[in-house]
């Protein structure tokens, strides 16, 4: 196993927690069982931000997805 092996096998590790983290931050559909758990009293002017924060969550986990699947095929092309 080369150093290029190893250095993708960190990178994606680390991508996959990440990924993990920024799927957890998101809210999910249902707002009543978050809401619950979070203790989150939402107001009329708190709903817009927390739409705004899932957009942006949502389109970092679409680019973090794409990144760890590329560096995923580019380790099995690597490896093979």
């Amino acid at each position: 196993m080369g150093p290029l092996e190893i250095i993708l096998g960190i990178i994606i590790i680390a991508l996959a927690a990440v990924l993990i983290a920024l799927v957890l931050l998101q809210s999910g559909k249902d707002k009543r069982l978050s809401g619950t758990i979070a203790g989150a009293a939402e107001t009329f002017f708190a709903k817009g931000k927390s739409k705004t924060r899932d957009k942006i969550l949502a389109r970092i986990t679409t680019v973090m997805s794409f990144v760890f699947v590329i560096l995923v095929v580019v380790l099995y092309i690597a490896v093979a």
